[in-house]
């Protein structure tokens, strides 16, 4: 009987470790399934772009995989049972469940409301790309106002900050305010602050600091110190929160529900699951866990692929490095910020604006893209073959793997 792989989630993480999987193992021992609710895949890199009004590609999963032998399951995870090893999914003909053997989970995350009032029912945001366009059609509507609408993004973190400068850059006509809870771009060296005001001034973005939001209204935000600002758009950019299903299965998560794996992005408490991406608490090599990014997702799907296989096959694992050097901010089309990072994580002195960190930020989307489309490009044409079952007793996991 073959070994059943599925993969929860086909997004940077789960689509390119997807991909690598069935090329390198082979199809006579395994089976691999990816399961994702939409038959694209998301550019969540570029999701500001796409609501600020750009094109932004959306590659069919059906054709990514060609040629690869995965199984594509276009359906929507509603709960997952590492007891009896099965996923239960909804699609347009009722869904059903499917059985595993391994597991890997990487479903990623969606925006977070904080729980402030008045935020799921009036806010907009990109965290996902129906989400993203009801805020493209919403800005549209604007467009035709007299004297344009008023756009408030809410959140100074990167989305918040990409959010806000490629709205004002692409739509003129609308008046952006940018709320930052502290110091705009707090987390920057001095030079990048310096330079991510000059844009917002060049952009004509106003910037309100140290201003918290206690509520989310219609055409309004309320703040704690009284004030109401008038909004005709909400963007809701404060924050990202994982799904919340891993919890709910009884696997062992944080407080904000993602997964707590080991060093080879295997489960704590079931070993025959794995999870990449947002959804997993993995440490860094610095100590600390790795943020929610793009860059994260790359360092645990990589882990994970020679972890599976190491395991299926015998072969020694590796360990990927799991580092964290810099953060990538576009400001609109013509402008970014490179700022590099130390082992700490804090901002160092040196960091790269203008065009050229643009363009850097450019052909790292542009790579994250090519390399989730072409999973398979340039790997070894070997099939590896399961040797044996693996070992998946929780005291070995915790023993020999931890």
């Amino acid at each position: 009987m073959k070994h059943r792989i599925v993969v929860l989630g086909a997004g940077y993480a789960g689509a390119f470790l997807a991909g690598n999987l069935a090329r390198r193992l082979s199809p006579a021992d395994t089976e691999v399934t990816v399961v994702n609710a939409e038959p694209d895949f998301v550019q969540r890199l570029r999701l500001h772009q796409l609501a600020a009004g750009q094109e932004i590609e959306a590659p069919k999963l059906a054709d990514v995989f060609a040629g690869t032998g995965i199984r594509l399951r276009l359906a929507r995870v509603t709960a997952v049972d590492p007891e009896r090893h099965v996923v239960a999914v909804a699609d347009a003909d009722g869904g059903g469940e499917l059985g595993y053997d391994t597991l890997v989970y990487a479903l990623g995350s969606r925006g977070d409301d904080s729980g402030v009032p008045g935020v799921a029912e009036h806010a907009f945001d990109i965290a996902a790309r129906p989400s993203a366009l009801r805020l493209r059609e919403r800005l549209d509507s604007l467009g035709g106002r007299r004297g344009g609408g008023r756009v408030l993004v809410v959140g100074d973190g990167l989305t918040g900050i990409e959010s806000a400068t490629e709205i004002a850059e692409s739509r003129p006509g609308l008046s952006v305010t940018l709320i930052a809870r502290g110091e705009l771009g707090a987390r920057l060296s001095v030079g990048a602050r310096s330079h991510l005001r000059q844009v917002c001034d060049r952009l004509g973005i106003t910037v309100l600091e140290h201003t918290s939001v206690e509520a989310v209204k219609a055409t309004r935000v309320l703040c704690a110190d009284g004030t109401a600002l008038a909004s005709d758009a909400t963007v809701w950019t404060a924050g990202f929160a994982v799904n919340p299903i891993a919890a709910a299965s009884g696997l062992e998560v944080t407080d904000n529900g993602q997964i707590v794996v080991d060093r080879t992005m295997r489960s704590v408490s079931h070993p025959d699951v794995y999870a990449a991406g947002d959804s997993a608490y993995a440490i860094g090599d610095n100590g600390r866990p790795l943020p929610m990014s793009c860059a994260s997702a790359g360092h645990t799907s990589k882990q994970v692929i020679e972890a599976i296989i190491g395991r299926l096959t015998g072969r020694k694992i590796a360990n990927i490095k799991m580092t964290y050097t810099a953060n990538h901010i576009s400001l609109g089309r013509q402008d970014g910020i490179l700022q590099a990072v130390d082992h700490e994580a804090q901002a160092k002195p040196k960091y790269v604006g203008g065009r050229k960190a643009a363009r850097i930020k450019a052909g790292i989307v542009k790579m994250s893209l090519w390399a989730t489309s072409h999973p398979t490009l340039g790997l070894p044409k070997r099939k590896h073959r399961v040797t044996a079952a693996p070992d998946t007793s929780v005291k070995k996991a915790l023993g020999a793997d931890a």
